[in-house]
């Protein structure tokens, strides 16, 4: 029951966030002196409607999203009298820019606010590198027994008398930056003989030869069954850090640089997302669903509503975040029907009368809607064939993060 309540507000989560965006266009439009005819939740048949001045509010049957319906976005509209001097495209660019990101900046505005809840309530989670930290100093067990388990072991950790406390911070193996305690692992793994272990101990940097141990171990690479093979060991247990906590005085600060990061993060997704649809083709084929692949309002509905199901709602609230900060950047993509494509025109108008100006020429009309049709129909195609895809990943091979 608990999955499917939070599968459930996870989906109204998601509507409030487009309905959010869409009153951030509403707002905008209205405070520059421009006409908005609706502001509706939904799509498909109205439920309920009302009317308050100049502007029509309601909610429709479908709840797949939202509108905001401001008078002349393009010059091809009818228009009333009283609409014709208020009309969209014959606004300056500056008023269509702020009404046109305003809509993405609710999003963001959305996603940090989002980012200090976390940050207060749980930490912020660690994004690169995380911090990998001496925790003990023990023996090695130079074997396994039958279940692959090491055996009892006896005397002083090969790392005992290199230098290393407990406490330091490991940043290094052999000039490797550590990325977590996988990659440390592995390194160690692979060495004979020692290897350097760069530390860091309080303010100070330190570089420490630590001998290593060839022990036997049951390993497995990508695609293989775990067997015994022989690899190096130090002896020394980690401990990694996953989150960073803060407090009503350090979140600020630490939600700005988090909320940076993730501004690079989710531009660096938008940018692979071509990349992603041969994974999941492979996914819905038969082959294996990567955990980074995109998914569908119907997969990140799901894993809301199994991250609520198990009481985690860090990882639900992280979620909706992320979503929203998608759903910022990805409308900024200069591409028709997008936000960014509308700005794009903007811009464009603008930069070219410029020109014109300079070479004493008046300025032109605006631009003609019909001839970008055949462009804006295969972004529109392009974005449903893409949407599609991942819907059918989500239902045939969902991800599985729990």
């Amino acid at each position: 029951m608990s999955l499917v309540l939070g599968v459930a507000l996870f989906a109204l989560a998601l509507l409030i966030s487009i309905a959010w965006h869409e009153l951030g266009h509403m707002w905008a439009a209205q405070a520059t002196g421009m006409k908005v005819r609706r502001y509706f939740v939904g799509f498909g048949p109205t439920l309920w409607s009302t009317k308050r001045g100049e502007t029509e509010y309601g909610v429709k049957a479908l709840p797949l999203g939202g509108f905001c319906d401001i008078a002349g976005m393009t010059p091809h509209e009818e228009l009333t009298e009283d609409e014709r001097a208020r009309a969209m495209y014959a606004q300056p660019t500056w008023k269509r820019l702020v009404v046109l990101i305003a809509g993405p900046m609710q999003n963001f505005i959305l996603g940090f606010v989002l980012v200090l809840i976390l940050g207060l309530g749980w930490g912020l989670p660690i994004i690169g590198n995380l911090p990998v930290y001496a925790k003990s100093m023990e023996c090695v067990a130079l074997t396994t027994d039958a279940q692959g388990k090491p055996v009892e072991c006896t005397g002083p950790a090969p790392a005992a008398g290199s230098g290393l406390q407990i406490g330091d911070q490991i940043l290094a193996v052999d000039g490797a930056t550590v990325a977590g305690p996988s990659e440390l692992i592995q390194d160690v793994q692979k060495a004979h003989d020692s290897v350097v272990l760069t530390v860091k101990r309080g303010d100070e940097q330190l570089d420490l030869t630590v001998p290593v141990t060839q022990v036997q171990r049951m390993v497995a690479k990508d695609g293989e069954e775990p067997h015994a093979a022989e690899v190096g060991a130090i002896g020394v247990g980690l401990d990694t850090k996953y989150t960073n906590e803060y407090n009503a005085v350090t979140i600020c600060g630490g939600a700005l640089s988090f909320t940076g990061d993730i501004f690079a993060e989710t531009f660096k997704a938008l940018v692979a997302l071509p990349s992603k649809i041969s994974g999941l083709w492979d996914a819905v084929t038969g082959g294996q669903r990567a955990a980074d692949s995109p998914v569908s309002v119907v997969g990140a509905s799901v894993l809301g509503g199994q991250a609520v199901e198990r009481g985690l709602w860090d990882v639900f609230l992280g979620l909706l975040m992320s979503v929203n900060f998608f759903l910022g950047l990805f409308n900024l993509v200069p591409l028709l029907p997008l936000d960014g494509g509308h700005m794009a025109i903007a811009l464009y108008e603008k930069v070219r009368n410029i020109f014109r100006r300079w070479r004493g020429l008046i300025p032109a009309g605006p631009i003609d809607y019909y001839k970008l049709l055949p462009v804006t129909y295969v972004v529109v195609v392009v974005m449903g064939g893409f949407m599609l895809l991942t819907l059918t990943a989500d239902v045939v091979n969902p991800i599985k993060v729990f």
